[in-house]
């Protein structure tokens, strides 16, 4: 089966945070959960170095657009690598094959007359000068009356048009905007209405998306769909591939989310394969992102591969809540955030990976808390998990020298596991990560109580063979549990796995592995719950 797995991409216009990686990650544990089955995977993503933001930061530090785009997005590869993902392809709006892609797609459309032309007033900036952006036109939402930006409002996730905004202001100068007149080209978005009602309806009646995604777009659908401007006069971005309006370029809206198909594009090229197979309908296809970019993926993307007469449509809608930081509402300008690159030089990656999952937000808003983390770490990582494998593998060392006894393993749990197997899978492939993990680790506890039920010290002195069973048993259980969390903790997945001479990784039971174990470490260090203090001072003097 082809799988494909989009994950968002991030602005490169400053660091990660970790609501970036709350709803990313996913993506990681889907694309590692169908390699181990077989199956073929596709996982893009990439910087998104064309939009509005990135030239305002531009302006703010005195740079390039170039320049800031590059930094980020150098930092977005450091950070992914650090943290484990996979992405079988990771590139950036702004390189030539993109843009290409990007105009055959604006083309396709205007062949299949989905894009026509349109004078209209926009915003504009008489002491700048120009045309403003979507986002440089800042002001109040009209439907919730709260602080929004000229393309979508963060707090209602309403799309806007920039002259909807109240008491418009340039984001750069802040002097209030006139309207002038100017042409653009158009999307017929309102003709998608009829058969994105029913693709959702399907969606809805196969639970294929997160509720939040049928609920957003159900009232855009409801609303009615409206024609959307799809060029713009901006600074940097994809020039219009027509005659006499290379000078505009083509919207983000559009631009961006064709990456996915851009991306597959370059992949197939540089590896030397076909992409084609991971664009037809048959394709399982998962998309990645955060509530505030639904539409984008339930009605934007769709409607561009309707256009173009392509059936490939995303499949699954994987779309988190937001994640808060110590209760309080993420921040980037207020610095309110906990950032990646500050994290991964101190904690375990997997325990940033288990803590973001275990606690995802999949349906409501979760909260990160650098109390919570850290006991979760101590408790669960250290106390559980890395206790199981510790004290197995101590035991096996001290009192057999290393090597791995050879006894009958207990058909009960040996029947357990393999039924297991099939059950994580089921909720991986349905999105609940969470039930996932929670789950595996139920079964962690179970190992851990299985031993001290057995006491193989008192076996060792009393019945050995008893106690060859027991460890016995107690490897096969961590052998696949190391398996099993593979796509949620590959660290230290890894090292459980190298330990026992596991070279295979594929999702189902594993009873091959070494005779011996040497030299045996902690899977996990302790952290010191001062860091608890340290890290939320660290926190309240940053964004103070």
């Amino acid at each position: 089966m082809n799988v494909f797995i989009g994950g968002a991409w991030p602005y490169a216009n400053g660091s990660l945070h970790l609501g970036h990686i709350s709803s990313l990650i996913p993506g990681d544990i889907l694309a590692r959960y169908y390699r181990m089955k077989g199956d073929n995977v596709l996982f893009v993503s990439g910087s998104d170095c064309n939009g509005t933001p990135i030239t305002i930061r531009a302006k703010q530090e005195g740079a390039t657009p170039k320049e800031i785009a590059d930094h980020y997005h150098n930092e977005f590869l450091d950070c992914f690598k650090k943290l484990g993902f996979t992405y079988d392809y990771y590139t950036r709006t702004d390189s030539k094959h993109h843009h290409q892609i990007v105009q055959e797609i604006f083309l396709n459309l205007l062949d299949h007359k989905k894009v026509y032309k349109k004078e209209v007033e926009q915003a504009y900036c008489n002491t700048c000068e120009q045309f403003l952006p979507d986002r440089f036109v800042e002001g109040i939402c009209p439907n919730c009356r709260k602080e929004a930006r000229g393309d979508q409002c963060d707090h209602c996730s309403k799309i806007l048009e920039p002259l909807d905004i109240l008491e418009k202001k340039c984001k750069t100068c802040g002097d209030s905007p006139t309207t002038k007149n100017t042409e653009h080209f158009y999307f017929k978005l309102s003709t998608f209405q009829a058969e994105l009602q029913q693709y959702v309806k399907n969606a809805k009646t196969n639970n294929l998306w997160r509720e939040n995604a049928i609920q957003l777009t159900e009232r855009y659908l409801s609303e009615g769909l409206h024609d959307r401007a799809v060029s713009r006069d901006l600074p940097i971005g994809v020039p219009v591939p027509v005659d006499g309006y290379e000078d505009k370029k083509i919207y983000v809206w559009i631009e961006a989310v064709s990456g996915y198909y851009s991306a597959s594009k370059k992949w197939a090229l540089e590896n030397n394969k076909d992409n084609s197979g991971f664009w037809n309908q048959d394709t399982k296809s998962y998309y990645i992102h955060g509530k505030d970019n639904i539409p984008f993926h339930s009605v934007i993307w769709p409607s561009i591969l309707l256009g173009i007469e392509n059936q490939c449509l995303p499949t699954h809608i994987v779309s988190n809540e937001y994640l808060t930081v110590e209760k309080k509402k993420l921040s980037t300008s207020k610095n309110w955030a906990i950032w990646v690159q500050d994290i991964l030089e101190n904690y375990h990656p997997d325990s940033i990976r288990y803590f973001l999952t275990i606690n995802a937000p999949e349906n409501r808003d979760s909260d990160f808390s650098w109390r919570e983390f850290i006991y979760s770490h101590n408790s669960e990582l250290l106390g559980a998990y890395g206790n199981f494998v510790h004290r197995t593998f101590k035991f096996i060392e001290k009192s057999f020298d290393g090597k791995l006894p050879e006894g009958k393993i207990n058909e009960h749990i040996k029947n357990d596991i393999q039924n297991f197997y099939p059950k994580i899978g089921e909720l991986i492939e349905k999105t609940y990560f969470k039930n996932a993990l929670e789950g595996i680790f139920e079964f962690v506890r179970y190992g851990n109580k299985y031993f001290d039920q057995q006491q193989p010290w008192v076996q060792v002195k009393e019945n050995v063979d008893e106690c060859k069973k027991t460890l016995a048993t107690c490897v096969y259980i961590i052998a696949n549990l190391a398996q099993l969390l593979s796509p949620f903790l590959p660290f230290s997945s890894n090292v459980v796995k190298e330990k026992l001479g596991i070279t295979e990784s594929q999702w189902k039971p594993i009873d091959q592995y070494t005779t011996s174990i040497r030299n045996v470490h902690p899977l996990f260090e302790r952290i010191d719950l001062k860091q608890i203090d340290i890290e939320v001072e660290k926190l309240n003097e940053q964004s103070s």
